[in-house]
């Protein structure tokens, strides 16, 4: 037989999914599990918007569409980035793509040479390497520090860039560590990108799940509008995840380029979702709004109560739904705490290994669970912690 194509071999999965699938195998097993695991909102898309499709589909909108995405929507999400993001980008500028990571997938493949370096976010989004990766890229690593209160260092990043270097990759609010870049952070990173002619992947999936104000997208920065990629969907703020909706904002040279990837690929995401996806933007219920302040009140409750399980020490995060707890105190390995965790207390959360190397010392929990489930999280967490080896903590010196 003919072997599979190389660049397979040097892509990754999720962590998260490999952690969901034995969770499950352990519910089949007839065990209670808390999934804490996967970035998943526990809300369901507004009642307003299910309607729409609804209507949508009655109306017949269940036809081949265009390639970039229905015009109405495109008109929308102009419209909905001017009204909260404070950026002007035109319907032109937009892609429609089949998830937000469907859309990286794209922007990575039109923009990626084989040798192409590819700055990223570590502890980060694990697709972005394998991505690179597959494309014949050179993925290259900045550390998001706790010393640095897991904000980029620009200086770092600046000592990274080669004459290889292309891209860059930016995710604020991020995954997995819930930071939202500071506004001196972001103002560096377009200083440099101008200055050695980088293109700027922003992945904005978190950018409306904020617990501060003040937010700015890359795009709004001086020189960034005709060198950054937004990269943004409807999972996470609109709680639409199987919808598979994402889309990219980009410069109008790159378009041609992802419109001819879609036409090689998926031709046309399904027309009935565009239309019910305007609706959601629009958010006349006030989801979105509504969703975020339950998300800030797990947030309070579960990172105050993570930082009393003994060696388990977390930064409250300004945007997402992620706790980034540091279990370098229990003398045990990340592995070791989300092993115990799951298998003898039935809690499922990741290790930090799975988004980089940086995050070897660290556990991620989404909070994107009801408050009831927080809370017995935390209890069975409490009676296993004696499991593990409890040193003394930096904090405590």
């Amino acid at each position: 037989m003919r072997p599979i194509a190389s660049r397979i071999s040097v892509m990754s999965g999720e962590g998260a999914l490999s952690v969901f699938a034995r969770a499950q195998e352990l519910e089949r097993q007839g065990r209670s599990i808390i999934h804490l695991e996967l970035g998943e909102p526990d809300f369901h898309p507004a009642g307003l918007v299910n309607e729409e499709l609804k209507h949508a589909v009655d109306r017949g909108k269940d036809r081949y569409c265009a390639v970039q995405g229905v015009p109405a929507l495109r008109d929308a999400i102009s419209d909905y980035l001017q009204r909260t993001r404070n950026i002007r980008v035109t319907a032109d500028n937009i892609v429609i793509a089949p998830g937000c990571k469907i859309a990286l997938f794209m922007a990575m493949m039109a923009l990626i040479e084989p040798g192409d370096e590819i700055l990223y976010p570590d502890p980060g989004f694990p697709g972005f390497p394998s991505i690179a990766l597959g494309f014949g890229g050179v993925p290259v690593p900045f550390v998001l520090a706790e010393r640095n209160q897991l904000q980029p260092d620009p200086e770092e990043i600046a000592a990274r860039i080669t004459q290889r270097t292309k891209i860059m990759i930016t995710n604020s609010p991020g995954n997995p560590t819930g930071t939202v870049y500071s506004d001196a952070v972001q103002r560096r990173i377009a200083e440099l990108a101008v200055k050695h002619d980088l293109i700027v992947l922003s992945d904005e999936i978190y950018a409306r799940i904020l617990y501060r104000d003040g937010y700015r997208s890359m795009l709004s920065y001086p020189g960034m509008e005709e060198r950054t990629v937004i990269i943004d969907g409807f999972s996470k703020s609109f709680a639409m995840t199987g919808w598979r909706l994402g889309y990219a904002v980009a410069p109008l040279r790159l378009v041609p380029a992802l419109n001819m990837i879609a036409v090689n690929t998926f031709t046309c995401v399904a027309e009935f979702t565009q239309y019910a996806a305007i609706e959601a933007l629009v958010d006349r219920d006030r989801a979105t709004a509504s969703m975020v302040a339950e998300f800030a009140k797990r947030r309070e409750q579960f990172i105050r109560d993570l930082n009393r399980v003994p060696g388990f020490r977390c930064l409250s995060p300004e945007g997402a739904f992620y706790a980034w707890v540091n279990i370098a105190d229990t003398g045990s390995s990340a592995e070791e705490v989300c092993r115990i965790m799951l298998e003898e207390a039935g809690v499922a959360a990741i290790p930090g290994a799975a988004f980089g190397i940086s995050g070897k010392d660290f556990v991620r929990f989404s909070f994107a669970s009801s408050m009831d489930n927080l809370r017995a999280a935390i209890e069975r967490i409490q009676r296993v912690s004696s499991a593990w080896r409890r040193a003394p903590a930096l904090h405590e010196k």
